[in-house]
């Protein structure tokens, strides 16, 4: 395997997170023996120090303009300013950054967005005709920018012909964990993952807003404390005396206080985790009885039931 060459273009007014996830993941991945080597771009030809969103500066970049045609396989656009991305100053300023990028991917280049990436990727005109997504923030205005793009919503990311595009800031790391599956493989993708203590890789298939982040608009840490125990140790299947015990409560109070809180009893929500993580888990090859085991049901007919109930459709290896 050739070495694979990397880039981040980096517009101003750059949202800090949209970068530094994918960025913190190929870090991470050389330093677990990955071969592959990334760059750091400017897309203004004499400015090779950029302002983040945030106020703050990011410096060393290289001018795009020193890289010809094939340089890269992979070119990721991290979010920028949304107010930024439909300014016609701003985006005149990017045109020949955009045509290079065009010539990057008419060279093989693959073209990964985050967030509002995605109009970067519509300004060069190269999302006609193809699926593409963004924020849920910006999907009608990348509708109404581009209305021959396919824009999907409620997705975590959308490949289409060597583009992907992708939601946020969370989103971008599950497709960065992705892309590295796709090159060094599985293993090496969830060894990453855990590297950087993410629970659960999701796939383009799974919704913006999975069951760990639905339920979690609230300010009770006590709640928040019990709902991340629930997550961690869900194979375990906690009793409500187990979870009271966390927060020095008692299991009826719990009970009162979490269902006020969350809006779903303590067992509904322990439900929909073990519902997505299974489903998570068979996509991925994980064994019937694995699954079982993982999120804490006694038997594969009572996996059945839980998907049937809440899926309708059993996946393949559930069918007997």
């Amino acid at each position: 395997m050739t070495k694979q060459r990397i880039a981040f273009a980096i517009p101003r007014g750059v949202h800090p997170l949209d970068l530094m996830g994918p960025l913190h993941l190929m870090y991470e991945a050389v330093e677990h023996g990955a071969d592959l080597e990334y760059t750091l771009l400017s897309p203004y030809s004499n400015d090779l120090e950029v302002a983040s969103s945030a106020g703050f500066g990011l410096t060393g970049l290289k001018p795009y303009c020193d890289f010809a045609s094939g340089s890269f396989d992979l070119l990721y656009l991290p979010g920028a300013d949304g107010t930024l991305l439909v300014d016609p100053a701003y985006l005149s300023e990017l045109r020949p950054f955009l045509t290079w990028m065009r010539e990057q991917y008419e060279a093989g280049a693959v073209l990964a967005s985050i967030c509002t990436g995605a109009l970067l990727i519509g300004e060069a005109g190269l999302l006609r005709g193809r699926s593409c997504t963004t924020h849920w923030k910006y999907i009608e205005v990348l509708q109404q920018r581009f209305p021959q793009a396919d824009v999907i919503t409620n997705r975590l990311f959308v490949h289409d012909n060597g583009i992907y595009t992708s939601a946020g800031v969370s989103s971008g790391i599950d497709l960065g964990l992705y892309l590295l599956e796709q090159t060094f493989g599985a293993a090496f993708a969830a060894d990453i993952a855990r590297e950087v203590v993410l629970y659960l890789r999701r796939s383009g298939e799974d919704p913006q807003l999975s069951i760990f982040l639905q339920y979690r608009n609230h300010l009770d840490d006590r709640v928040h404390r019990v709902q991340d125990y629930l997550i961690q140790h869900l194979d375990e299947a906690p009793t409500n005396e187990t979870l009271a015990g966390l927060i020095f409560t008692s299991p009826r109070h719990l009970r009162r206080m979490f269902k006020e809180t969350v809006g779903v009893t303590i067992g509904q929500y322990q439900e929909q985790l073990r519902m997505e993580i299974a489903i998570q888990l068979l996509r991925e090859g994980e064994k019937v009885a694995a699954v079982t085991r993982r999120i804490g049901l006694r038997s594969p007919n009572q996996l059945r039931v839980l998907l049937q109930k809440h899926v309708g459709k059993l996946p393949s290896e559930l069918r007997q």
